[in-house]
Order: C-alpha cells, then sequence, then structure tokens
C-alpha cells in the first residue's frame, strides 16, 4: 500500500441552497458554507442538478463588474449563454468550460441559451472564482471559450472512462486553459469499477466535487453525489475506485499567499484597492455592455 498518502480531512454536504440572480440555484460551499482553505480557488458555487421549466424569456443574472480574479464555469446540463464588456460572447453547453480573467475589470451577464430556456430542463453547472496573485490583478481582461470536442484527454485502461484536464497535467497529458499559478482542474468521468491515482504537491489545496454517483477514496472513505471532498495538506497520493458511472470534478491548485479583501464581485488586496475598484466602476472604466 502507498505510504504517502493524502488522507480526507472532511466530506462536506452541499449547504442550503440560493438563487444568484433567477437563472442559477446554487449550493455555496466556499467560502461562506464552509470555512476551509482551497486557495487559489476563492468561491466555489455548486449548482446542483434541478429542472428549469421552458420560458420565453431566459433566466439568468443580468450585468455585474468584476475585478481581481478569474470565474471558471462548467456545464453539465443545460446551455449558458455570455457576454462581456471586452467583446466577448459565447455559449456553453454539457461538457463545456467558459474561463474567463476579469483582472482590471470587466462587465458581463450570464444567462440561459435561449434554445434551452425555450424548452427547460435539467440543469447543473459548477463556477469557481480564482483568485489572481497581486502582479496579475490589473492585467487584461481576456477569455477562454474551452469546448469539450477540443479539451486535453487522457483515456482510461480496460474501459474505465477518461479525464478531462481542463487545467494542469494528468499522466503527461497537458490541460487546455491556460493559468496564472499552478493549477490542476479535471472532470474525471469514470465508468463502474474503474481505478485511478492522482498525485498532487502535498502544499497544493486539494478537493474533490462529486457531480454524479459515489466514488471510495483510498479504499476507505465513500463520497456521494452532491457532496465536496476536502483533503488534509499532508501526503501526495490519493486513490479512487467508481462505485458506480461517476464524474468527479477535481481541484488542487498551489496556495496565494497574500492578503485577500472581497468587496462583493471585487477580490483585491487592500481596502484603498477596493475603494479603487467602486471608483472606477462607478465612473465607467469597465466598459459597456448592452442590457
Amino acid at each position: 500500500m502507498e505510504t504517502n498518502i493524502r488522507e480526507v480531512e472532511h466530506v462536506l454536504k452541499a449547504p442550503a441552497p440560493h438563487m444568484v440572480g433567477d437563472g442559477f440555484r446554487v449550493h455555496n460551499f466556499f467560502p461562506s458554507g464552509y470555512e476551509i482553505d482551497m486557495s487559489p480557488f476563492f468561491l466555489m458555487d455548486y449548482g446542483s442538478k434541478i429542472e428549469f421549466s421552458a420560458r420565453k424569456e431566459p433566466r439568468g443574472v443580468g450585468i455585474h463588474p468584476h475585478r481581481g480574479f478569474e470565474t471558471v464555469t462548467i456545464a453539465y446540463h443545460g446551455a449558458v449563454a455570455h457576454h462581456d464588456s471586452a467583446g466577448n460572447s459565447g455559449i456553453i453547453y454539457p461538457g463545456d468550460v467558459q474561463w474567463m480573467t476579469a483582472a482590471s475589470g470587466i462587465l458581463h451577464k450570464e444567462y440561459h441559451e435561449e434554445a434551452y430556456s425555450l424548452a427547460g430542463g435539467a440543469f447543473q453547472m459548477v463556477q469557481l472564482w480564482v483568485n489572481l496573485p497581486a502582479k496579475d490583478k490589473m492585467s487584461k481582461p481576456k477569455y477562454q471559450a474551452i469546448k469539450q470536442a477540443d479539451m486535453s484527454k487522457y483515456i482510461l485502461p480496460n474501459d474505465g472512462g477518461h479525464i478531462e484536464i481542463i487545467a494542469g497535467n494528468y499522466n503527461d497529458v497537458k490541460g487546455t486553459a491556460s493559468t496564472f499559478t499552478p493549477i490542476e482542474l479535471y472532470n474525471a468521468r469514470l465508468n463502474q469499477g474503474a481505478k485511478i491515482s492522482f498525485n498532487f504537491n502535498s502544499k497544493f489545496n486539494t478537493g474533490f466535487m462529486m457531480i454524479e454517483g459515489s466514488i471510495k477514496i483510498n479504499d476507505s472513505v465513500i463520497a456521494n453525489q452532491d457532496t465536496f471532498t476536502h483533503f488534509k495538506n499532508k501526503g501526495e497520493h490519493i486513490e479512487i475506485e467508481a462505485l458506480e458511472n461517476s464524474v468527479v470534478l477535481i481541484l488542487s491548485g498551489e496556495p496565494i499567499h497574500e492578503p485577500i479583501v472581497q468587496y462583493g464581485p471585487f477580490l483585491m488586496n487592500t481596502d484603498e484597492e477596493i475603494n479603487q475598484a467602486i471608483s472606477d466602476y462607478n465612473q465607467g472604466k469597465f466598459g459597456y455592455i448592452e442590457e
């Protein structure tokens, strides 16, 4: 048995949900749901599977600003359209990822894609806020639209399924997204009985979001759908076995050891920078986007 096992700290149940706008029912696992350190991941909103009724006027979130971090939206069911003040727009369908670097400041809006809204149906998403180091917080905004068809993949042996490497590197397969700090972000799509292992730097904050199914971790701990497994910062080796067909979002990243000041949609290092962000927003320096 591997001696450098990374032990589980907690298997956390989904906190009570709340609505973001009228289109996103989410469980905030951190920072408000549980006080766990997942830096560089500052926030995780998990939209567990829900059925939305058909509607002509798409649900969503209206125009709002961001500064100082990145939003990463991962779609499992449903479809979301995006527009921002840097001129980017796109639609993410199941399996797709939208990686928006707000950095120095951006306005954007997110809402249910028109055809999905008209038909209704299952909806399930994850949104992460990924903090940026101080030196990059005021860099130029950018947008990475990552389609599942274009995503880097590692095929597991014995029909075990596959790993989609959104960012980082798994078994020498490099992820699709570019990042500012070392981040490992994968979707593990596992068939029942599949056994796989991961090795993450013990200093990296690591967690598994169970999107679907159930797994056994290190031959001992069971994690079921809609739970988040938070690992101790000790040891590097994690083994999992899929107890049924499962989808697991894998997060691991090098923490950013800098002060954080959050004010709503702004994530900076000092109060002065927050005040500047508010002033810049009020002066229209985040650009313009149509309603």
